[in-house]
């Protein structure tokens, strides 16, 4: 008997390459798959607003990107001796405005530039429903612990969310001619919004997203809420809070980004740094061995010969590490 549904992934016609650059935004999922990338170290710039998880922050965030928007005294309120963007997630909040400032304009800056240059956008949409402040109906990003009773729920219908992404799609393309974008949906299952109301939400993303990848060439999607939800299909793979997917589901859904979404020659590039990473992650029980000494040389002059072969990744860390004894 199967007990065990399991779909194959179809590789993207257009995969990811190591000379690329990448831009990951979105929900917490965006952040799990864009550390992985990172620890192989892809050129990746990760959630410049932070965490956001419904389409119209993320396509509000786009569009500060494009306009080249900086962030002024004006754009923050303050709250619990904190001051804060509605844009942007709590991790830029600080106790003055100029530090909060300084923190967002300089990954404003940063995700400026990633717009221009690009070859990638990722993008993790996590949730449909909306919140907007009841004095004037403004979207937020984030609700920094603000009182429930500040806002509005409500969720987004599909020609909402289509018509927001179709129309900053427009402008990417027109701003930057190489830039694909790949979309997936987060398997996290927000459940605080309740069972049902997170199946409705999730299903408005699946079909706005479809809907996009169906119009535009240079759109994909990736399965990885199906990944989870259907092929893993058991609490096992969640964390104890039974939202949020574990390490063993992450790597599973990494292992299928590895197949269907890198490029056979960056797949090969990819395992040795991942075998490298393992030899930095290395404990030994006698530091001072001369066999441990080899095994750190071994792994120097592989570091060596990646940076001449591949000057484009950036392993002085890695190096470094060899080099000093681990």
């Amino acid at each position: 008997m199967q007990f065990h549904l399991s779909f194959p992934v179809a590789p993207l016609s257009t995969a990811i390459q190591y000379k690329q650059e990448l831009l990951l935004m979105g929900s917490c999922f965006a952040e799990e798959i864009g550390e992985k990338l990172q620890e192989h170290r892809f050129n990746t710039l990760i959630n410049p607003h932070g965490i956001l998880y419904n389409p119209l922050s993320i396509t509000s965030a786009l569009t500060s990107y494009l306009d080249g928007k900086v962030y002024t005294r004006e754009d923050l309120f303050q709250h619990n001796d904190s001051w804060n963007s509605w844009d942007h997630h709590s991790r830029f909040s600080g106790l003055t405005p100029e530090a909060t400032l300084e923190n967002i304009n300089r990954m404003q800056a940063a995700a400026v530039q990633s717009i221009d240059n690009a070859d990638w956008l990722i993008l993790t949409l996590g949730s449909a429903h909306a919140y907007a402040l009841k004095e004037n109906n403004r979207l937020v990003g984030n609700c920094h612990k603000v009182p429930a009773g500040n806002f509005y729920k409500r969720l987004l219908t599909v020609d909402e969310v289509v018509t927001a992404l179709d129309n900053v799609m427009h402008r990417l393309f027109f701003r930057n001619k190489k830039i694909n974008i790949l979309f997936t949906v987060s398997p996290v299952r927000y459940i605080r919004d309740g069972v049902v109301e997170n199946n409705l939400s999730k299903a408005v993303l699946l079909q706005s997203v479809h809907h996009l990848v169906n119009k535009f060439n240079r759109l994909f999607y990736f399965p990885a809420y199906e990944l989870v939800i259907d092929d893993l299909r058991d609490y096992r793979f969640y964390k104890e809070d039974l939202v949020h997917p574990n390490e063993l589901a992450i790597n599973y859904v990494w292992e299928q980004v590895i197949k269907a979404g890198i490029s056979e020659g960056s797949q090969g590039l990819l395992h040795q740094i991942a075998d490298i990473n393992r030899a930095a992650h290395h404990r030994p029980f006698n530091p001072e061995s001369s066999q441990h000494q080899q095994f750190l040389r071994t792994y120097a002059a592989r570091v060596k010969q990646l940076m001449v072969e591949h000057p484009e990744l950036k392993l002085d860390d890695l190096l470094a590490h060899f080099l000093v004894g681990g």
